[in-house]
């Protein structure tokens, strides 16, 4: 289970403070919600990287083939419009998107909301943090988002100006517009 720190009223992180933190402090995986929660990230277990792995890996054997965008692995911290610095398990951008950051941007949290992206509940992860982290991507510019929940055998979809859809698995998901010719099979 991931630990929240409660900063406010005490401390308000920028974007900086906290990117500096991370550079300090860099066996721990950490992001800040949008409303300043200090978030320290639970490692997952095997069958949970297997999984995560393997998403990443479909995804970036479609963005190979496409050339459409760039792929990031859960390590990646995204710097979001919206105050929050989260990191998906699996994350995509547009090339023209990634394109227009400056080479510092790219080197550091990139300032950027991914078009598309997964988060994989794992056994220790609690259901309603990930679904308020799906809806900070959603508010911060995303196009297409996955919550894939293995424990209750379900996905959610997030699209912008929509609700929510919840599908039973097994599955297969389209990546619609956003990751064109992208299905993904889920049992």
């Amino acid at each position: 289970m991931n630990t929240v720190l409660e900063l406010k009223p005490i401390i308000e992180l920028t974007s900086e403070e906290f990117y500096q933190l991370c550079q300090v402090n860099p066996e721990l995986p950490l992001e800040l919600s949008r409303n300043g929660e200090l978030i320290i990230m639970s490692p997952v277990g095997g069958e949970t990287g297997n999984k995560e792995a393997d998403l990443n890996f479909q995804v970036s054997l479609w963005n190979h083939q496409t050339q459409l965008g760039l792929v990031f692995s859960s390590s990646t911290v995204f710097d979001l419009p919206n105050g929050g610095n989260r990191s998906p398990d699996v994350a995509w951008i547009t090339k023209e998107r990634w394109d227009s950051l400056t080479p510092r941007q790219k080197q550091k949290f990139p300032p950027i909301c991914p078009d598309f992206i997964i988060e994989l509940r794992s056994p220790s992860d609690r259901l309603q943090p990930l679904q308020e982290k799906m809806l900070e991507y959603l508010d911060a510019g995303l196009r297409l988002g996955w919550l894939i929940n293995p424990q209750d055998r379900t996905v959610e979809i997030y699209r912008p100006q929509q609700p929510t859809e919840t599908l039973s698995l097994p599955v297969s998901l389209s990546g619609e517009d956003v990751l064109p010719g992208f299905t993904l099979l889920l049992d």
